[in-house]
């Protein structure tokens, strides 16, 4: 049974990263960043690949030097992903990437210099259709700020996001988005939900500097869950230090569990008791690792025993529970055939793409049907 997400989600003014919408009713924007070196494009542009393959609607670039700049522009001819070129004081390194096809431009406009630089950013964007994320750091407020707050917190975040949002406000340059991110979870939700109430732009949200795969993991689920739950949110990037491909998994995972978007399988999984009639920890790492290219939205329960398993095959798309001497799976909520445990994951694996393979022709029917 597919169920609705309960949040109302915030009424954000909508921008385009590239051909990705921002804002608004668009869906939740999933992105990533890459950390290979900028310059050795033929691995950057290979990293960008594999986010895209994994489902990334956006990729940020580091660009720190003129160098980076150029290597940009050869890396953005290879690519079809939206990128946003991350840059920080130097203008004119902004300048060069918006000759070069850049879709977004990360660069705080208090940050770089005298007006007419501010003036010429701003410019540049406007001319090209190019909107600016203003990305507050806690680890990076400004000195008088730090002096001010005696340490980041949530107020400082807030008053250093509207001081570069006042200079574009200035300039009557309204499509950017907004990022106030800290390490600490409960610095960045209030941050976020301060300045939600204050302006109209997207939020991009994130903790940054979360940790490894498993505690990152683990502290990006909190704090977004709990801005997501509050309908605040616009894109998202979960930071991890891990491959950044795993980012694009968990942000998908998080979405999925809001029901705010869907890729992908669903699985609903036991966590495993004595009374299960085969392996379900070796079977679900199984699946998890076979089926990691669908894309198509799928409920999926692998569930050890008859106690909870047909209550919860009958909700899902597709569902397995336990059995002596075989296991019963379900299709579309009925008992479909038995699977012998000797051949239970290659068996499952062959029916889910079944069911995948005639969605698709189903998907495809309707729209040769509706072209008619």
């Amino acid at each position: 049974m597919k169920h609705e997400s309960p949040i109302k989600r915030r009424k954000s003014r909508q921008i385009h990263v590239g051909d990705v919408p921002v804002g608004g009713d668009a869906p939740i924007a999933v992105q990533s960043m890459t950390n290979t070196n900028t310059c050795d494009v033929e691995a950057t542009v290979a990293q960008i690949r594999a986010l895209q393959d994994a489902g990334a609607d956006i990729v940020r670039v580091s660009v720190p030097t003129m160098d980076a700049a150029e290597a940009f522009g050869q890396i953005r001819r290879q690519v079809t992903l939206p990128l946003v070129a991350d840059i920080h004081y130097d203008y004119k390194i902004a300048l060069r990437v918006a000759e070069l096809g850049v879709d977004c431009l990360r660069i705080n406009p208090g940050n770089i210099g005298r007006e007419e630089r501010v003036s010429a950013v701003i410019q540049a964007a406007r001319e090209r259709n190019i909107p600016i994320r203003i990305g507050v750091n806690a680890g990076s407020l400004e000195k008088d700020l730090q002096r001010k707050y005696g340490e980041p917190t949530a107020d400082a975040l807030v008053e250093s996001a509207m001081r570069h949002i006042d200079i574009l406000d200035r300039h009557d340059f309204q499509d950017f988005k907004v990022s106030l991110k800290a390490s600490e979870v409960f610095m960045t939700v209030a941050a976020y939900r301060k300045i939600a109430d204050q302006i109209e732009q997207p939020l991009h949200l994130g903790i940054t500097e979360a940790g490894g795969f498993r505690s990152g993991t683990v502290k990006s689920a909190i704090g977004l869950g709990m801005l997501l739950m509050d309908g605040i949110g616009d894109t998202i990037r979960v930071s991890l230090a891990a491959d950044p491909v795993q980012e694009i998994k968990v942000g998908y995972d998080i979405l999925k569990s809001l029901r705010l978007r869907s890729r992908g399988i669903n699985f609903i999984a036991c966590p495993s008791c004595s009374r299960q009639n085969f392996d379900v920890i070796q079977t679900m790492n199984d699946l998890e690792a076979r089926l990691e290219d669908v894309n198509t939205s799928l409920d999926v329960a692998i569930i050890g025993c008859i106690v909870n398993g047909p209550g919860e095959a009958k909700e899902a798309d597709i569902g397995l529970t336990g059995g002596t001497p075989k296991n019963l799976f379900y299709l579309g909520g009925k008992p479909h055939q038995k699977l012998d445990n000797a051949t239970l994951t290659d068996d499952l694996e062959r029916l889910i793409r079944e069911e995948i393979a005639r969605r698709k022709e189903q998907e495809e029917a309707i729209i040769a049907r509706s072209a008619d």
